[in-house]
């Protein structure tokens, strides 16, 4: 750690036995929209989206990416099909034309999957343009409706895993693992009321809400760190949230990490040397919106920190 994160650190753990202010919550600010957590009413369609259909949700969403204008799934796609949304997923970063840079972990604690009645993690796109090394001053330009940090555990690969019937175990993704990194994944949504859209899988659908990624110290001798007992302590505007820790992401980050790769391969992609992979959230949601400054402690791996503009 550079000196400005020791300061840093010694700044806002001195917070952390402090009242919360006023207008957070553990949800930080509470903008998600009118349905809480676990709220949504599921959408009566249940049957896959035709061919026609996912690529006419694909556009619909690519839109209101590429224009930063929300939008409203019309209730005839709003189809709670996980295969669909699958499809969706795997069109999207082409129809955005966007260079992908690896893989995110949706929903791999089981509470954002109750929070969010989904049935499993879930995939998405990390893109070039919107990884960020901490500190980061974060642009408006990434985001639609919300800027949702999830503070997580990222992998940088050191080798390529190509498609090959076989799946890949975790001893195989531990040996073509370049570095850890801590860093915050930012979700956000071309849907409004956050929750409401998980009756359809809407926030899936939309690359499972990723947006914008801040990295920070790499880490390569992370052999001997105990990741589920490494804690996560989360501050918003110097204020402490909460704490998380790494058994949240699939009770080890390793093994979030080699679902996401078999889930890859499983659909015929391969993932390069080089990519991420952020593996979920170990301290749920957090809601903030331009102005707000996000601070992470990750004890000995250090400070990752984004400050919204």
């Amino acid at each position: 750690m550079n000196t400005y994160e020791i300061e840093r650190l010694q700044l806002i753990r001195a917070n952390k036995d402090k009242p919360r202010l006023d207008y957070l919550s553990d949800r930080g600010r509470l903008i998600h929209g009118p349905t809480p957590p676990g709220g949504s009413v599921p959408s009566p369609r249940e049957s896959d989206l035709t061919p026609t259909e996912v690529e006419e949700v694909v556009e619909l969403i690519a839109n209101g990416r590429k224009t930063r204008t929300p939008v409203v799934m019309p209730e005839r796609l709003r189809a709670r099909s996980w295969k669909s949304m699958e499809e969706v997923i795997l069109k999207l970063e082409y129809a955005l034309g966007w260079e992908g840079a690896g893989w995110k972990v949706g929903a791999a604690s089981l509470d954002v999957r109750k929070a969010e009645n989904i049935p499993s993690p879930s995939p998405g796109r990390l893109f070039t343009r919107s990884i960020m090394k901490s500190p980061a001053e974060v642009p408006s330009e990434f985001f639609v409706n919300y800027r949702l940090c999830e503070c997580e555990f990222a992998f940088q690969l050191g080798q390529d895993f190509p498609v090959r019937d076989e799946p890949y175990s975790e001893a195989d993704l531990r040996a073509g693992i370049e570095c850890l990194a801590p860093v915050i994944e930012i979700g956000d949504s071309v849907f409004e009321d956050w929750y409401s859209v998980s009756g359809y899988f809407g926030g899936m659908y939309d690359n499972a809400g990723g947006a914008a990624f801040v990295v920070g110290n790499k880490v390569k001798d992370w052999q001997e760190i105990d990741l589920p007992k490494a804690n996560i302590d989360l501050y918003v505007n110097g204020s402490y949230i909460k704490s998380g820790q790494g058994i949240q992401a699939m009770g080890h980050p390793v093994t979030s990490l080699t679902w996401m790769i078999n889930w890859v391969r499983e659909r015929g992609r391969p993932v390069f040397a080089g990519e991420y992979v952020s593996t979920g959230t170990c301290t749920g949601h957090c809601f903030v919106q331009p102005g707000d400054l996000v601070s992470v402690d990750f004890g000995d791996l250090g400070l990752v920190e984004a400050k919204f503009v």
